[in-house]
């Protein structure tokens, strides 16, 4: 049952009373009537001077505008010449009149010096002396100035008119009646009294409904009352022994009492600040600033355990909520407990999204070692097997290991322990070897009373101990059924030693990094699989050229091995091969088909393939490549091998550069003067996409000494710049003359490269040479047999000359067959040309190049003759004394070529040239 505070009027009741907004009992009545009274004051002062301030703009404005009209006419052309007329009222009165229409003044009045009015609005005035304060308009000073006319009182402006030589020749006076003003001010009137009576009832009605408002607050009560009310409640609420907390609908603190103030530690200032504001506990400022009630709820606030309940005001009241609190001392044990417990699930919550971010071991392990320091242990150490740093399956048996490697160490004050990278054997009865062998956690509580512990270092187990370090959990890493390491907890000084339930939460922890550090071994093997396939599958070193100096430069990205290559392959007759490509992808498959395609550019190139054949062969492989991948692909899940590559081809004979791309980036020429180029050229479609189509072929022309720059496309592309900034940014980093390979290769990538490349570059700079005339010597050859001899005897003399006569005799045997079986099998033209190509850091392994050239395309192939061929030893004497053998095809036939080493020629004798053709027959058969 509902009872009535007396004092109090019922719900409703103030409502039915006619009146009670004006009564001077309540208090909401007293302020209504003291806000109208200096409202009211307040209109009436804002009406007067607004009255005041209209009639002084109206006067300011008559003055401004009598003088402007007096200057204006005044100043009007034909003035003068109307004053010199014989009848200037004539000329003057119907522009005067036009002039005070158009300024809206009551006249516009022209005086002579003698006085006499000649224009008036007034023509009675016309003719007649005016008497007025003109004194000063007659010496040339305007004036404006009140005083009573022939108008009336008025405001009169009197501006002089001058003549050509300066002189006051008239005066002008414009006047505006005060009665006019007055008109002005009183249509404005109106306007002003409807605001002002606006004003005063919008603020009527604002006072209303401010004292309405206070009215329902106070729920009509007057002063004393409500002074009585409030000493009532200010002493109920202090007196009691709970915690007592408004707090409002937008989750301030309206009210705290002093036993709440004592148990929540409360600023002084605490009232009208957000919960979240004041310092409390997360959880605590949580339940207080949401709209959840709670009924004996145990909150942490300090060292104090609180019982909480909350109870919601609305509906019976204003949003907000009543909150009590209690201070429950005899369950700090309990909390204490609990609270454990929290940190535990925080710490594995943490744990969870801490460990692991990386696919590193070593980072893997000190994130485990970050995670558990402060919250679990005072220092964690890591000890892993060094296969698995290496990325190497562990053995499933740990029995009997005693070695590992520190990997990680966290914590204040481990300088006794072992520090990172330190192996470290363990005796068998030290924990970590029993956690080893039995792959179960093992606890030391008190690490002075381990023998086996101590009997591991006594020393460093003594300094240990001096240190303060006093309890031990060692907990071993398993994954997948294998023990990858031990991690070590251990607590020192202050903090209390190990318990039984200690172990479950270091086990869980030690499992959730145990599985990310088995993810980081698994991915480092992948990893170092595909860098050491990588690096097997690049060029371990450049060949020795005499006509190009090369350098280069191959990074790989940071998300793993790609499939850039890059290539240096010398041809016959002294050319080289330049050769850049990229597979796109990255990962094993990108670097074993960057493999198979530096194969088979190889294998081509053996062949003296031209560079738009080569090409062509090489799409044709990339495009059975992917072929047999779909074919022998599972659920559609096909790896198409995607790839571009660049081939050109220099002649230093005659400094020609044969090039051609197939969906790869053009090359930058850098002339001997420093200048840079970008040579335009045909682009094919990437390799596997050519369908058959014809690979296009650009022939430039290359000045000696300048520098050729190949390149792949993350040299150029990166997240920060678009390709035509990445050619300006190359362009700025390759110009300038008289730099080296390696100077250029520095310079480039220095310009180029970004922190963190997302592909693999692959950059190869070759300073370009030409062979002089002291290199080469050529003859044309007649189609006849009697021709050989010349020739024989000419090269021998360039031998000669060449300081060559050590190889002499066995240049001019091959010389011989060569140019027999030309003017025998094949058609005219035929040419000879010795090439003599000499290392620059090795003069003593240089190498003599024979070439025989002529229009037939047809190849002769080596063949062991019979015993009753008279013929068919020839090419088997230049496969036996020349190092190297071969033939070419050029656009008008071919050529057959053989290199002596100058290193390891030897004249052969004349009994071993006699075994060699004896060994052509069988014994038997002779």
């Amino acid at each position: 049952m509902r009872t009535h505070r007396p004092g109090r009027p019922r719900r409703g009741e103030d409502a039915r009373r006619p009146g009670s907004l004006l009564s001077v009992h309540s208090l909401a009545g007293q302020v209504f009537l003291l806000q109208l009274a200096v409202v009211m004051l307040l209109v009436a002062a804002a009406l007067v001077a607004l009255v005041v301030q209209a009639r002084r703009d109206v006067m300011a404005d008559a003055r401004h505008r009598t003088l402007t009209a007096a200057q204006t006419f005044a100043n009007s052309p034909g003035i003068v010449a109307a004053l010199n007329s014989a009848h200037p009222t004539a000329g003057l009165q119907p522009h005067a009149e036009a002039a005070r229409k158009a300024a809206g003044v009551d006249a516009v009045i022209v005086y002579g010096l003698n006085g006499i009015t000649l224009t008036h609005s007034d023509p009675h005035q016309i003719g007649k002396r005016v008497i007025g304060p003109y004194a000063s308009a007659a010496t040339g000073k305007p004036f404006t100035s009140t005083f009573k006319g022939s108008l009336g009182l008025s405001v009169i402006s009197a501006v002089p008119v001058r003549g050509p030589d300066g002189k006051v020749v008239a005066i002008v006076s414009v006047p505006v009646t005060v009665e006019t003003v007055q008109h002005r001010v009183d249509r404005q009137l109106p306007v002003i009294l409807g605001g002002a009576a606006a004003a005063l009832v919008v603020a009527a009605g604002g006072s209303g409904l401010v004292s309405r408002r206070l009215r329902r607050q106070t729920h009509g009560l007057g002063a004393t009352e409500m002074t009585r009310m409030y000493e009532h409640h200010d002493a109920v609420l202090h007196a009691v022994r709970e915690g007592v907390l408004i707090v409002g609908g937008d989750s301030r603190l309206l009210l705290a009492n002093d036993e709440a103030r004592r148990l929540l530690d409360l600023p002084a200032d605490s009232e009208g600040r957000r919960i979240t504001d004041l310092g409390l506990e997360e959880d605590l400022a949580g339940l207080l600033a949401s709209d959840r009630p709670a009924t004996d709820e145990v909150y942490l606030a300090a060292d104090r355990l609180l019982a909480v309940s909350k109870r919601l005001t609305a509906p019976h009241g204003p949003v907000g909520s009543v909150v009590t609190l209690r201070d429950t001392t005899e369950l700090r044990a309990l909390s204490g407990r609990a609270e454990v417990a929290r940190e535990r699930l925080q710490s594995l919550y943490d744990a969870g999204l801490r460990i692991g971010t990386t696919l590193d071991v070593k980072r893997t392990a000190e994130e485990l070692a970050e995670v558990a320091v402060t919250r679990f242990a005072d220092i964690v150490t890591v000890d892993l097997l060094d296969p698995v740093l290496r990325g190497e399956e562990s053995s499933g048996t740990t029995a009997g290991i005693t070695e590992l490697r520190r990997t990680a160490v966290s914590g204040p004050d481990a300088d006794p322990l072992h520090h990172v990278r330190d192996l470290i054997r363990f005796v068998p009865a030290h924990p970590v070897s029993t956690a080893m062998a039995e792959g179960r956690p093992v606890m030391v509580r008190d690490l002075s009373a381990s023998r086996g512990w101590q009997a591991q270092q006594p020393e460093r187990a003594r300094r240990i101990l001096d240190h303060g370090i006093h309890s031990l959990l060692v907990v071993p890493l398993r994954a997948r059924g294998v023990v990858l390491g031990v991690v070590d907890f251990w607590r020192a000084k202050d903090s209390p030693p190990f318990e039984d339930e200690d172990v479950s939460f270091a086990e869980e922890l030690a499992a959730r990094a145990a599985v990310c550090i088995d993810n980081a071994r698994r991915y480092t093997r992948e990893h170092v699989m595909a860098v050491t396939l990588q690096h097997s599958l690049l060029p371990r070193a450049l060949p020795e050229l005499s006509v190009l100096d090369v350098a280069y430069r191959y990074l790989p990205a940071q998300a793993g091995v790609g499939g850039d290559w890059f290539d240096v392959i010398p041809l016959s007759g002294t050319r080289v091969a330049l050769v850049v490509g990229d597979v796109v992808g990255h990962g094993l498959h990108a670097a074993a088909t960057m493999g198979r395609l530096r194969t088979a550019v190889h294998n081509f190139a053996s062949l003296d393939m031209p560079v738009e054949e080569l090409l062509g062969r090489l799409d044709e492989l990339v495009a059975q490549i992917d072929a047999e991948e779909v074919a022998g692909a599972e659920d559609g899940q096909a790896m198409i091998s995607g790839a571009t590559c660049q081939y050109a081809v220099y002649d230093p004979i005659t400094g020609k550069l044969a090039i051609a791309t197939a969906g790869h980036p053009g090359p930058a020429v850098v002339r001997p003067d420093g200048t840079v180029d970008f040579p335009q050229l045909p682009v094919s479609p990437p390799l596997g996409l050519g369908a058959g189509l014809p690979v296009e072929t650009v022939e430039l022309t290359v000045p000696e000494e300048s520098r050729l720059v190949l390149y792949t496309d993350g040299l150029i592309e990166d997240r920060t710049r678009d390709l035509d900034a990445g050619l300006e940014t190359l362009r700025d980093a390759l110009t300038g003359p008289g730099r080296t390979p390696e100077a250029t290769c520095a310079a480039v990538m220095e310009a180029m490269l970004s922190d963190h490349p997302r592909d693999d570059i692959a950059l190869l700079v070759a300073r370009t040479c030409r062979l002089g005339p002291d290199e080469v010597a050529e003859w044309d050859v007649p189609r006849d047999p009697a021709a050989v001899a010349p020739v024989r005897t000419a090269c021998a003399g360039r031998l000669t000359e060449w300081g060559l006569e050590q190889v002499a005799f066995t240049a001019e045997l091959i010389l011989s067959e060569l140019i027999t079986n030309a003017i025998r099998y094949a058609a005219e033209p035929i040419a000879v040309r010795l090439l003599r190509r000499v290392p620059k850091n090795n003069s003593a392994a240089g190498t003599l190049i024979i070439e025989v050239s002529d229009g037939s395309s047809t190849s002769p192939r080596l063949r062991r003759a019979k015993v009753t061929d008279e013929g068919g030893r020839g090419l088997f004497l230049v496969a036996r004394f020349a190092e190297r053998w071969g033939t070419r095809y050029t656009p008008t036939g071919k050529v057959i070529w053989a290199e002596q080493s100058l290193h390891r020629a030897a004249t052969p004798e004349a009994e071993d040239l006699g075994e060699v053709l004896l060994g052509q027959w069988d014994d038997t058969a002779v």
